[in-house]
Order: C-alpha cells, then structure tokens, then sequence
C-alpha cells in the first residue's frame, strides 16, 4: 500500500523559513518522481516543484531562487527546503509521487494528507 505522510508545516513570518518532509513507503521510491504541490483557500492547486529519479529538479517560476527540492533515496524521504517565505506562499503542501514517471508536472499516482504552511507578514 502507498503511503505519503507530509511533516514541517507551520507558521513562519515572512522572510523566514521552513523545511517539509514527505515519508514514502509501499513503492519502489528511488524509481518514482515526486512533487510538491499546494493549495490555497479558494485557489487552485499549484504545481510547485519536482524532481526525478535522477535526481533533476524543476520549479514553477514563483519559488525559483527560494525553495529547493531534493530526495533521499536511502530513507525514503522528499524535502522542500523553502526560504525567503511570503505570505502569498500561505497553503496547504501535498506530496505527491508519479511512480513510472510518465505523467510531467500533473500525472501523480498518489498524494499525501498534506502539511499546512503559513506565512504572516
């Protein structure tokens, strides 16, 4: 059974940073891509960030610079080093795994509950 638990989430103010964790288990994790997408009341989810099997990552334009992800392939685990917060960056972060990666920034398998992140200014 795939499981994704998202941990980190809280409330930071602007400027500042915090690091989210996704838990992977129930699949070949070092094989899948994993993203990062989030969700703000009353708005449509965004993509975020994602990375492949190699390792490559890509970011939507509004966090390039500011967020970083990356993998450990040994623990099973995703990160989403977030810095420079704003209060725009104010929503829920999902994980997300597209285990064949075949699906680009939208074609995920499975999600996680999601970690709440809140930015004031």
């Amino acid at each position: 059974q795939v499981r994704l638990v998202e941990f980190g989430g809280g409330s930071v103010q602007a400027g500042g940073s915090l690091r989210l964790s996704c838990a992977a288990s129930g699949y070949t994790y070092s094989s899948a891509c994993m993203g990062w997408i989030r969700q703000a009341p009353g708005k449509e989810r965004e993509w975020v960030a994602m990375i492949d099997s190699d390792g490559y990552a890509q970011y939507a334009d509004f966090v390039k610079g500011r967020f970083t992800i990356s993998r450990d392939n040994a623990k099973d685990t995703l990160y989403l080093q977030m810095d420079i917060l704003k209060p725009d960056d104010t929503a829920m972060y999902y994980c997300a795994a597209d285990l064949l990666c075949d699906g680009g920034t939208w074609g995920w398998d499975y999600w996680g509950q999601g970690t709440q992140v809140t930015v004031s200014s």
